[in-house]
């Protein structure tokens, strides 16, 4: 059984990872940190968790967790991971992290992107970037991996196949990415109250979301030069999911069965990638609760340009049920264990 912990269990991330790991038959919590409840009862943060975890909250202490756990999941914001981590640490347990400190390689860029200085500059060329449809083999040797984000899996997953067979010019590559309310935390902010938010869309982080210099370096690394696309974020009045929509000009003419056999190659074989029909394009609504992503695309002859689409729920597949896909495959286990969820409809 793994025992594992979690640094930030009452924010959405976090208690979306603790269901998951209440019905992981390989695992179990043992921590259930949170510095902002300290002593709280779990289930009195989270009522939906009554009579299931009797726990009390405890504190972020990783010294003493990693004495306890195999496993310690940090989905906290950026810079406490990194400031928390030593070599002590990962001498005694393996690390997810959920936040960003770890996923750009490039120090000097994270530390733009996020204004902090980064802590642990050390540990970045270790670090596994945790997708697993694409990393799996080293993120299996890994003792250290950073869980990529929500718009960024969705977008790269949609991206992916274009890019690294090259049927695409990367450099026309427009990313519009649509996502709810969850994706912004728990934390209590004017912006994201109800009266602000519903019957209402907006953009946010035009041409400077902290998403973007994940994208283009992983997508950069798929297609062995550098990438700098357009990403422009929007907020919906919804609980959870996201749909990126992505635009890109076609490397000559293109045909349909060359580009469904590029998603095929790389997607043919994947649980939780499903590739759907022609003509049927992805909604969030058909893979919330899940760790599914449904792709499709759609190629416009009359300007030479592809639209590829991809549909996740952010505190799944975007968050913590790829950080659960992340921890099978560093314990051994099969990666669908645990998240066999259906999708909840209505």
């Amino acid at each position: 059984m793994i025992k594992a912990g979690i640094i930030g269990s009452t924010g959405y991330a976090g208690a979306e990872l603790a269901g998951l790991l209440l019905g992981h038959p390989e695992a179990r919590v043992v921590w259930y940190g949170s510095r902002s409840y300290v002593g709280e009862a779990y289930s009195s943060i989270y009522r939906n968790m009554f009579r299931m975890v009797d726990a009390a909250c405890l504190d972020d202490n990783m010294e003493e967790l990693a004495s306890q756990a195999d496993v310690i999941f940090t989905a906290t914001p950026q810079g406490l991971c990194a400031s928390l981590v030593s070599d002590r640490i990962l001498g005694q347990t393996k690390i997810v992290d959920l936040s960003a400190d770890f996923r750009i390689k490039d120090v000097k860029i994270y530390e733009k992107w996020y204004g902090l200085q980064h802590k642990s500059p050390q540990y970045i060329a270790e670090a596994v970037y945790g997708l697993c449809e694409v990393n799996r083999e080293d993120i299996k040797k890994a003792r250290l991996v950073a869980n990529p984000g929500c718009y960024t899996t969705c977008s790269i997953l949609t991206l992916y196949p274009l890019v690294k067979e090259g049927l695409v010019d990367v450099s026309s590559i427009i990313i519009d990415a649509k996502s709810g309310t969850s994706g912004a935390g728990r934390g209590a902010k004017v912006p994201n109250l109800f009266c602000e938010v519903n019957e209402s869309i907006k953009a946010y982080g035009v041409a400077s979301h902290r998403h973007t210099p994940e994208i283009e370096e992983q997508l950069g690394y798929a297609c062995g030069e550098q990438v700098v696309l357009n990403f422009t974020p929007h907020l919906v009045p919804m609980n959870r999911g996201i749909l990126a929509t992505a635009y890109a000009s076609l490397k000559g003419d293109v045909s349909y069965d060359q580009v469904r056999a590029a998603y095929e190659k790389y997607y043919g074989g994947e649980y939780f990638i499903r590739l759907l029909p022609e003509e049927v394009y992805p909604e969030t609504r058909w893979v919330e609760g899940s760790n599914f992503v449904d792709i499709n695309f759609k190629i416009d002859k009359r300007t030479g340009r592809i639209i590829a689409m991809g549909a996740l729920d952010n505190l799944v597949k975007g968050a913590a049920g790829q950080a659960v896909q992340n921890m099978n495959l560093m314990f051994g286990l099969p990666e669908d264990t645990g998240l066999k969820r259906v999708p909840v409809f209505p």
